[in-house]
Parts: C-alpha cells; structure tokens; sequence
C-alpha cells in the first residue's frame, strides 16, 4: 500500500482509502484561504465566477485534492469551491477523535456557506460526501439549488453491502491478501489497527477504477485521508461491520421529499458503490436523474472527465 506522512494508515478494502501526503503532483490548485468554522479553521479554495457549487470529498476523511483539476472547467460558469472538512487535509485536525462526527460535517457545510456568504448553491458530494449532501440537502432545504450525488450511499446497510462485495472481490482476485487479512482478524485485529493495515495491501485498481491505468493518477494527486476521520466516523471495524455514525444512517424515506433538481452519477465499474444498489436510487428519488458511466469505477470524474463535466454543465443550466 502506499506511504502516508512515511507510514502505512489506512488501506483499501471497503472504503480506508488513503495516498500519500508526500507524492509529486503537478497540479496547481487555485487560491486558498482559512475560515473559522465551529471553533476550527477550515481550509478552502475557490475559483471562478456565478453561482456556488460546492463540493464535498469522500473517505470519510478525504482531503478535497481529489477534485482537482477535474472541476477547473466548470468554473467557466460557476464559482467552484473546495474545501476539506475538519480534520481533513489543511483543515484543523481534533484534539481528540470524538470530534469528528457525521453530523458536524454536515453542520460545517452551513457554516462554512454562511461565512462565504453563499447564499443558495449547488451542492456535489462524492462516496461518503454524498451522504453529508443528502443530510444537508434534507435539513437544509432552502439553501440548496442543485445537488449531485456521485457513486454514494442512502443507508448504511447500502455501505454494508460494499462491503461484503469487496471482500468476495479481494478473496477471489488476491487469496494470499485474504489469508493474511483473516489470520490477522483471527488474532483480534480489526480495521483500523495497525496490524490489519500492514497486511491489507489491495491495489486501488481492484475496487476503484474500470481502467487500471488511471489508479496511478489519483495516486499522484497529493489526496490524504485521516483514518482516524475513518474510524471515528465509519467504526472502528467499519471495512467488515459498518458502524459509527453511517451505521445508523438511513435517507431512503425522506429521499423523496428533496425539493431541488438531483442528478446522481453511477459507474458501471464502481465496486465500491456497487450498481446493484445505485440502481435502486430511482425507487426512493423518483424526481432524479441517474446518469451511468459506461467506462467508470468509483471516480467518473476521473476517467470520464469530459463527459461527467459535460453532465453535469448541462443538469446545472
């Protein structure tokens, strides 16, 4: 698994998904500045002009590098914003892991539009950030223009299902990883332990991308995670046994009643939102529009980018 901060955290079976803090990367970000949010400082960067869309990263945990330079071309006509949710990249990290909860990342959303002066925008959550999005979109009504969901969850038992898939996935294309991560669970090691993650060694290709090639770009990107984001949000176990705060997370029932325009983006190749499930989105969000990407795993924005941009333009205008 690759290096971050010159030591192993995280890994990715289920969604501990990590790169190195350290790797080259060759992209300019645009510029940034620190908010007081919460009694943190949150970082952020903006580019562009128009209407807000603000955009929330996955892990839980993720640093918002992940976006770029993906998003850049929308900026032709709105003002993009990224940002990394406490304890996240730039962001203020917590004292004590207790901090980090579902429920403050939703609530920084707010505060973080309120003290950008906002006013009502576009909302784009990826994986576990479509989640915050849907919490936000549902307690936040009127603040909200447009919400794009990528490659997510409405529940934790849809995470958990992830889950289960990617350890058949991992048995089936790598029994040496699985011997190892079975002998090392047998031992009372459990996700987030030191000993698990020194063996769970899965190439991003497996669970994440339809053309292994393009694991080596998110590689180099420079994107973090927090494990202990991770853990605290997702449960200390949470690669097998989904717990913490999306454990008990349940939007299916409430989907329906979201006011704004929805556009939820699938890739056909996406083992960790697995499109069995995706699919079912229609049931509870009969007002959406399900875009699937034929040549995508869990990052359409990465290997479709034309085309998820282009989606995404036309579902804003």
């Amino acid at each position: 698994m690759l290096k971050a901060l010159f030591f192993v955290v995280c890994s990715t079976f289920g969604l501990a998904l990590c790169w190195s803090a350290s790797a080259a990367t060759t992209v300019k970000h645009p510029p940034g500045a620190y908010v007081e949010v919460d009694g943190a400082r949150l970082w952020y960067e903006t580019e562009g002009t128009g209407p807000a869309l603000l955009l929330i990263a996955g892990g839980p945990g993720a640093s918002h590098d992940v976006f770029h330079p993906y998003f850049s071309v929308l900026a032709a006509t709105h003002r993009v914003i990224y940002f990394d949710s406490f304890g996240r990249g730039k962001s203020e990290k917590a004292k004590d892991p207790t901090e980090y909860s579902f429920d403050r990342d939703v609530r920084d959303v707010e505060a973080l539009r309120e003290a950008l002066h906002l006013g009502k925008i576009d909302l784009f959550g990826h994986s576990y950030g479509g989640m915050v999005a849907q919490a936000y979109a549902l307690q936040y009504p009127k603040a909200v223009s447009h919400l794009i969901l990528s490659d997510t969850f409405y529940s934790g038992e849809m995470w958990q299902a992830n889950n289960q898939s990617t350890a058949l996935n991992i048995r089936n294309q790598f029994p040496e990883t699985w011997n190892e991560i079975e002998s090392v669970r047998a031992a009372g090691h459990n996700t987030c332990s030191k000993e698990y993650q020194d063996v769970a060694n899965i190439p991003l290709s497996l669970m994440y991308f339809y053309n292994a090639g393009k694991a080596k770009t998110l590689e180099e990107s420079g994107v973090q995670i927090n494990l202990e984001v991770y853990c605290a949000i997702a449960g200390e176990d949470a690669d097998f046994l989904i717990g913490g705060d999306i454990g008990r997370l349940d939007f299916r029932m409430s989907l329906a009643k979201i006011q704004s325009p929805i556009l939820i983006i699938s890739g056909r190749y996406d083992r960790i939102s697995i499109p069995s499930w995706a699919a079912s989105y229609a049931r509870y969000t009969p007002q959406a529009k399900l875009a699937w990407f034929e040549q995508s795993g869990h990052f359409p924005f990465i290997e479709e980018t034309e085309k998820t941009m282009t989606t995404i333009d036309a579902f804003l205008r």
